[in-house]
């Protein structure tokens, strides 16, 4: 470890928003210290939430392609079996050498990293305890807080690590279980259920709300769900986890809907009903950093709190708790303290949930657009149409096009396909620098291609629109 301790930049965290800023500080010319307190680099993403996940996604995947899908392309495979131990090692492999990486980019980019736990001391000093080196402190022109956030604990369903398990633990089970309750219809709970709904179990959602994927696009939201039924997946919508029993053999949830209980018997509960900053210990009154009464860091718009010389992102400030919107955020701060003019547009936010087919999302829903009575245009096309999504045998699905009714301009993109994630990106460069439906119906797509749907359907939201006349 490097004996220095004083600093152009402290980072606290290693995670997606973290390491992204101290690779940049360090390419701007900075010394930067980055200070984690996980054996491994790369936050809660990639050890414990999109990395494994994803790594778990493609595996479920490919063997519930092998058991149900292959048969339709003409190949034959016998009654294939799960080595869940192979794939666990798998998925810990694909982190080893994503986190690896990490470690050589911050080594590239001259960053001292130190492995404990950080505590702001004041505005410009952060004192950091490990078991190893027990404590030091780090003298800073600046101190960006980049710890990320923790899932939220329901009383009555606190977390035993066992029966009630966070996203983490449901990322490790050594067994399918046979009978699975989620709590929570968000992204984290839709893709866990899938996994294991894949894998055998039997997997109960159950979510307050009467819909499921709150956020997406509406039209969209209740096509997944009708997908997601049809993959063998229950839901319980408008339903309350009101209670939770774990017995020697079972647990016992106890959900309300409607005025009326009952009690549902499985053999492990998932509680996914969301994330909150992870401040804790962080001594952010020392600094003079004030929280709202979400617990979030309240910023402006260059990233900076109430402190002087103290800089917070990511899942910290609320907003989409999103590795990308971290990660911009952390370019953007350590270049705002370098001088230069950053910015993060939040209307060019990428979303993403890794069902199958995988859903997508960029920009305005129509829901949104109704509520500001924003005069627009909708562009919807079948996955049936698109040549490619036929010759894979998957056509269930859409992409759908809101366009301003007025200029043409794009203001939201919506996206069920098994590459949603990827069709997605031209989305996102189409609303980031303000491109319209004829913009995108006019730009030669490749044949046979998924994008292909998108242009697709921006024709036909151009078709409404008055500048096309």
């Amino acid at each position: 470890m490097a004996e220095q301790s004083r600093y152009d930049v402290v980072i606290i965290g290693a995670g997606p928003g973290g390491y992204v800023a101290a690779a940049r500080a360090g390419q701007l010319g900075m010394t930067v210290a980055c200070v984690d307190k996980f054996e491994r680099l790369g936050g809660v993403c990639l050890n414990y939430g999109c990395i494994p996940s994803k790594a778990l996604l493609d595996s479920s995947e490919y063997f519930d392609l092998a058991k149900n899908a292959f048969k339709e392309h003409g190949i034959k495979i016998d009654a294939p079996e799960i080595d869940l131990a192979a794939m666990m090692k798998r998925k810990d492999e694909v982190v080893r050498a994503l986190t690896d990486n990490v470690a050589k980019l911050l080594e590239a980019n001259k960053v001292d990293v130190f492995g404990g736990t950080a505590r702001l001391k004041s505005n410009t000093e952060v004192e950091v305890r490990s078991d190893d080196d027990g404590s030091r402190t780090l003298t800073a022109e600046n101190i960006l807080l980049a710890t990320g956030s923790r899932p939220v604990q329901l009383k009555g369903m606190e977390f035993d690590g066992n029966r009630i398990v966070t996203s983490t633990k449901a990322l490790t089970f050594d067994k399918v279980p046979k009978r699975l309750v989620i709590v929570g219809g968000g992204y984290i709970g839709l893709e866990l259920g899938s996994v294991w709904a894949r894998l055998g179990s039997k997997v109960t959602i159950v979510e307050m709300l009467d819909r499921i994927a709150g956020g997406v696009d509406g039209q969209i939201g209740r096509r997944v769900l009708r997908i997601l039924k049809n993959q063998g997946i229950e839901f319980r919508l408008k339903t309350k986890a009101v209670g939770i029993d774990p017995k020697k053999q079972t647990v016992r949830v106890t959900l309300e809907s409607g005025g009326k209980q009952e009690a549902v018997s499985c053999d492990k509960v998932l509680v996914a009903v969301g994330r909150q900053p992870l401040t804790e210990g962080l001594g952010l009154e020392n600094a003079g950093v004030e929280v709202d009464g979400n617990g979030f860091v309240t910023v402006d718009e260059s990233y900076r709190p109430s402190a002087e010389n103290v800089y917070a992102i990511g899942d910290l400030i609320g907003g989409a708790m999103l590795a990308h919107k971290a990660s911009a955020e952390g370019r953007a701060a350590v270049e705002i303290m370098a001088g230069h003019h950053a910015e993060v547009n939040y209307d060019a936010v990428p979303m993403v949930i890794y069902t199958f087919p995988e859903v997508a999302a960029v920009g305005m829903t129509e829901e949104q657009l109704k509520k500001r009575k924003i005069p627009y245009c909708t562009g919807t096309f079948p996955m049936t149409g698109v040549a490619r999504a036929r010759c894979m045998g998957e056509t269930e699905g859409m992409v759908k096009v809101l366009s301003h009714r007025k200029t043409d301009r794009v203001l939201g993109v919506h996206i069920i396909a098994p590459r949603a994630s990827d069709m997605i990106a031209e989305a996102v460069l189409a609303i980031e620098f303000g491109a319209s439906s004829e913009d995108i119906g006019r730009i030669m797509h490749g044949h046979p291609t998924f994008a292909e749907g998108f242009q697709e359907a921006a024709l036909v939201a151009q078709e409404c629109s008055i500048y096309s006349g």
